[in-house]
């Protein structure tokens, strides 16, 4: 019997051969747009809250820019504010504060992280104890310590003349000032670092400390030739937390001192600057020079990261 059906048509050889890579490239080309998809959203909000202000504060900075009233340029005038001797004064008490306060929380932090890093009795409540100012937000931990260091009504100053040391104004001078609000952000902040530090603590394998101890090292040796080195990635994390966030001190300076000049910073400064003396051009140079300085910090700290990851 003959069939009346027609004859099959193979394709070509090479048509078959390319047919599995078209098919790959039409899925990549899928997956990409799904993926651009997705992201978009994300895109837009950097693009609207980031992007588009960095660019438009850039160009403030080379504009005589007046809070109320028409902008004009000026070229880089405004960055002569960068030479203003309040501003020198504040980027100089910026960085003692910056440097005090990133030895003092790093040391009060990494001792509480060595405190808690092991599972013992109890230790889930000094871990909470520890961390619980780090919920208190900023502002609210400068009101609260401005209260406690209130000369006229402060109870740390009835503690200290119960000791019989007298009075002190904890916020009179360039120095006290420093030391209260080094302690106020320490007592914020350890348990944030804390956590994190002793994340790294936790992710050092015992079996090294076991090695380390047949070979007979003691406890300093362990600690300077096994712990440090393996915790640098966490210890260099915490240090760029700390600078950027000091650097960018507001709050606890604005709310204990009202920004006063011996202890205004960076960032009271440019608000001096755009709000008092109402020039926003001037505001927006030395914002500009300081992120410029954070960037050149944050680079410097991924390719410290990345250098000790290899």
């Amino acid at each position: 019997m003959v069939s009346l059906s027609p004859p099959r048509v193979s394709a070509p050889p090479g048509r078959r051969a390319r047919a599995p890579g078209r098919r790959r490239s039409a899925l990549h080309r899928d997956r990409r747009r799904l993926g651009l998809l997705y992201s978009a959203p994300m895109a837009a909000l950097v693009l609207v809250l980031f992007v588009i202000p960095l660019v438009l504060l850039v160009w403030m900075s080379f504009n005589h820019w007046p809070l109320l009233g028409a902008s004009a340029p000026n070229g880089v005038e405004s960055y002569e504010a960068l030479r203003d001797p309040l501003f020198l004064r504040a980027v100089w008490f910026t960085l003692k504060y910056t440097l005090v306060t990133t030895v003092v929380l790093g040391l009060v932090a990494f001792g509480l992280a060595l405190l808690v890093q092991r599972d013992r009795p109890g230790v889930g409540g000094f871990r909470t104890v520890f961390f619980l100012p780090s919920a208190v937000g900023l502002a609210s931990t400068s009101l609260l310590f401005y209260g406690l260091f209130n000369t006229d009504a402060s109870p740390l100053n009835e503690f200290v003349e119960w000791l019989g040391l007298g009075r002190v104004d904890w916020l009179g001078s360039n120095a006290s000032t420093l030391g209260s609000s080094v302690g106020m952000i320490t007592w914020r902040f350890a348990g944030f670092y804390m956590l994190i530090l002793m994340t790294g603590l936790q992710s050092i394998d015992p079996a090294l400390y076991e090695a380390a101890r047949i070979d007979g090292a003691n406890r300093g040796q362990i600690m300077w030739r096994v712990t440090l080195p393996l915790l640098r990635p966490t210890l260099a994390l915490t240090m760029v937390l700390s600078v950027t966030g000091s650097l960018l001190a507001f709050d606890q300076f604005f709310i204990l001192t009202g920004g006063r000049h011996d202890t205004a910073t960076v960032v009271i400064d440019i608000y001096r600057e755009a709000f008092l003396s109402q020039d926003l051009g001037r505001a927006a140079a030395v914002s500009v020079a300081t992120l410029v300085v954070l960037i050149v910090l944050n680079l410097a700290q991924m390719r410290l990261i990345r250098r000790e990851g290899r």
